[in-house]
């Protein structure tokens, strides 16, 4: 199978004062698709512009035509499925039946406080991903939910018509414990993962493919407990958070080299970050550019 290339873009240009222009040239580069984080602010760009992700979607989808869009990811740090599914099934229709959900159990981020709530605790995460998950599935595949959880709650929740897409729009779930893994066997049509995070500042490139490797190894187990069968489940590496950090985006070869060694794995999308000058995301645009017109032939 040959590796898509997809982009993310970072919700942080006015639509337009650059903002516009980023998406409609992800398209025209050829670009599977492209992502946008679903953060209310995220790191280092806390104190910088910031735009939600679902309107911003929502605008990519009246600028494009082909290119597919999604969240990488979206999480219950500040979301309820209910009114979750009421805007994605919205933002499906306006894409033509385009959109991607990418959903992972959330972090200790800026977010997981600024609704006044106490940071969960990582069983706390995982405790409510693992409702709010199948709660979603129900809410995007049935006209009518009504559910009492622990966590979340829907009273004859109505979401007629449903999605463009059928069943619902694609989960690319991103998980690496069992919990996770388990949800993503079952619920997914995607996985996503960044790497092994303990990895990042003194790892190695080549412990990095084994610990992705053992991965997709998990990953295969989860599937096989869930009678799936793991290769039919899309795998997706978001790049930038391996011990690679950037190098890869040096070149058309050295993005190709990184390319082919994951895609050995089974990863079939990678996903690069747009360049942002003067972040942990800066690259030669012209050299991304080039990595987007020339290295998907390369890795067919």
């Amino acid at each position: 199978m040959s590796l898509r290339l997809s982009t993310v873009i970072l919700p942080v240009d006015r639509w337009h004062e650059g903002g516009r222009a980023k998406w409609q040239r992800a398209e025209e580069l050829g670009f599977h698709a492209a992502y946008t984080y679903d953060h209310l602010s995220w790191r280092s760009f806390r104190d910088g512009p910031w735009f939600g992700a679902l309107p911003t979607l929502t605008a990519a989808a009246t600028a494009t035509d082909r290119l597919r869009l999604g969240t990488l990811v979206t999480s219950p740090n500040f979301r309820h499925p209910v009114t979750l599914a009421k805007e994605l099934i919205s933002l499906d229709d306006i894409s033509g039946g385009r959109v991607t959900l990418g959903i992972g159990a959330g972090g200790n981020g800026f977010d997981a406080t600024a609704l006044g709530q106490e940071a969960w605790t990582p069983k706390e995460r995982a405790d409510r991903f693992g409702e709010f998950v199948p709660l979603l599935d129900r809410l995007l595949t049935e006209g009518t939910v009504s559910q009492k959880g622990d966590f979340y709650t829907a009273e004859e929740a109505r979401n007629l018509p449903g999605c463009v897409q059928r069943p619902r729009l694609p989960f690319a779930v991103a998980a690496t414990g069992p919990r996770g893994l388990k949800l993503a066997a079952k619920y997914g049509q995607a996985w996503v993962t960044t790497g092994d995070p303990k990895l990042y500042e003194e790892g190695t490139p080549e412990q990095s493919v084994k610990a992705l490797r053992g991965q997709i190894e998990r990953l295969g187990k989860a599937c096989a407990e869930a009678n799936r069968d793991v290769a039919g489940l899309d795998k997706i590496l978001l790049h930038g958070f391996t011990p690679d950090r950037n190098r890869p985006l040096e070149s058309v070869d050295a993005f190709v080299d990184f390319a082919g060694r994951h895609q050995e794995l089974g990863f079939t999308e990678i996903v690069i970050h747009w360049p942002i000058a003067d972040s942990d995301f800066a690259a030669e645009q012209p050299i991304f550019e080039a990595i987007a017109a020339r290295a998907p032939a390369q890795l067919l």
